[in-house]
């Protein structure tokens, strides 16, 4: 493949000590998810005492990590690229990412989307300064742009020297890391522009039908609101949000569930019902300010919505049992939904902050009363019924949630949205979103069955390598499952009243 220039990207930075080469090893590490090599092979192991040899003698070294094989291979005893199919280069792993020391010994067998790094001594000025180039080809170009972008950001914000520790990110395209400057801890959102994928329904793709985030205003937005009603969405020091850049608030690692498998601290989830609680007792805008004439409105909950997520059990979960169904089923499927839905979405609408469950909730002991609960995730928010937040936490396809649990946190919060009635004198049906008792016991399970239904299909479809944890993502399939058809047989018509 012949290059051109706009194929490549590159900067050019100036290393005055080991520090300074550290930091831009980690960069050069998050774009591809001796010192340089070192960090970076520790900083994609997450393990900074991983003994990394050099392969001066033994010309290759392969390290088994988590997200993919590394290959560190040091070429300098190389005559020439006919010799690299005696180190077994033909044979490397699948997958693999390659450091190469010495790259111009395999001249002309390079692949087109890589990174180059040169560094250059520069004794004037000190004795272990360096100089690096980074030159991105092909796809990689890109993303060089972006470690320069992510790189004056930081300095911008004021953390160049802060050491840089990778957190575990969701199933997106955006990347979290840990800042450590003295005794300040903040975290970094890198969050590029959701592309659009193919078209799935007429000509919008499955982002823009299920109203997904595509930047980081939707996240801004949100978190400032939620900060507004006194709750612990992470505060925003410094943004950039036309690169979708942010530094936040770091709320800490303690979860509300405990153990092996995970079960819930009950006291934790007391405070994530009465957190929604307090949500749905206010009549909540639709529109947020986000910046000086910028504003952000929240999308609705919309039945297309619903749909495009249910659809996913259709498409990616029956697939992975050998099974089909023909478009007349599909279409039966779907009108079984619309039909249960339709009351459900014309109900008065509140923020469905929509991922509300274990992994996003946060344990705040410092802080009192609800700011005790710390938010995460919250950047697809839409606006549809309350249910849905209740059902995501209650049925988390990643928790074990006994039932006389999920029972009781549900009477906590039927009692406390009648508690509130009664004190606003207010008939229920009509002015209050979270009355569950809608005439058909139908349509209330459809809310509640939606969210477990849809993720069956969601863990299915996030369990397609080369997702990373996607073998995680196969195991939670038949707990969602499981909860759908627990929920399902629960939801029992009264009297033999039927649904």
């Amino acid at each position: 493949m012949a290059l051109t220039a706009s194929a490549t990207s590159s900067f050019s930075v100036a290393l005055p000590d080991e520090h300074a080469t550290r930091r831009l090893a980690i960069d050069i590490a998050n774009s591809l998810q001796t010192t340089l090599v070192r960090t970076l092979i520790r900083y994609l192991a997450g393990d900074a005492a991983i003994e990394v040899p050099s392969p001066t003698f033994t010309l290759m070294q392969i390290y088994e990590l988590p997200q993919f094989p590394l290959v560190h291979a040091d070429l300098y005893r190389l005559s020439g690229p006919a010799e690299l199919a005696e180190l077994g280069f033909d044979d490397l792993p699948e997958g693999a990412v390659v450091l190469l020391e010495w790259p111009d010994r395999a001249d002309g067998l390079l692949p087109p989307d890589r990174l180059d790094v040169s560094l250059t001594l520069a004794p004037k000025l000190k004795l272990e300064f360096r100089h690096a180039r980074i030159t991105g080809f092909g796809a990689l170009a890109p993303r060089v742009d972006r470690m320069a972008a992510v790189r004056q950001f930081i300095a911008e914000s004021g953390y160049s020297e802060a050491l840089r520790s990778p957190l575990r990110g969701d199933a997106s395209t955006r990347s979290y890391e840990r800042l450590a400057l003295g005794d300040q801890r903040v975290l970094l959102m890198n969050s590029p522009r959701r592309p659009d994928g193919p078209p799935v329904r007429g000509d919008k793709p499955y982002s823009a039908i299920a109203h997904l985030a595509e930047t980081v205003v939707p996240f801004v937005a949100m978190a400032n609101g939620l900060q507004r009603l006194g709750l612990s969405a992470p505060a925003i020091h410094h943004a950039d949000l036309e690169h979708g850049f942010l530094i936040l608030e770091d709320l800490g690692d303690a979860g509300v569930v405990s153990g092996d498998p995970p079960a819930p601290i009950v006291e934790r989830y007391e405070t994530a019902v009465d957190v929604l609680l307090a949500l749905h007792a206010q009549q909540l805008p639709d529109t947020l300010p986000v910046a000086p004439q910028l504003d952000y409105r929240i999308p609705p909950y919309d039945v297309n919505a619903f749909l495009i997520e249910a659809e996913l059990l259709l498409d990616w979960f029956l697939p992975r049992l050998d099974a089909a169904i023909p478009d007349t089923e599909r279409g039966s499927f779907r009108a079984l939904w619309r039909e249960l839905l339709g009351p459900i979405i014309d109900a008065p609408p509140t923020w469905v902050l929509r991922d509300f469950h274990s992994p996003n909730l946060l344990w705040l002991p410092q802080r009192s009363e609800l700011a005790r609960l710390g938010l995460l995730d919250f950047q697809d928010a839409v606006m549809g019924p309350p249910a849905y937040d209740l059902a995501s936490l209650l049925q988390d396809a990643r928790v074990d949630v006994a039932e006389e649990t999920e029972l009781a946190l549900l009477g906590r919060y039927v009692r406390g949205v009648h508690q509130d009635l009664r004190h606003a004198r207010r008939p229920a049906r009509q002015q209050d979103p979270r009355h569950f008792r809608a005439p058909r016991p139908a349509r209330r399970q459809a809310a509640i069955s939606a969210p477990p239904a849809s993720g069956v299909g969601v863990f299915a479809a996030l369990a397609q390598p080369p997702r990373a944890g996607s073998a995680q993502r196969v195991v939670y399939c038949p707990r969602a499952g499981v909860k759908y058809n627990l929920s399902s047989s629960r939801a029992k018509p009264p009297d033999g009243q039927s649904p």
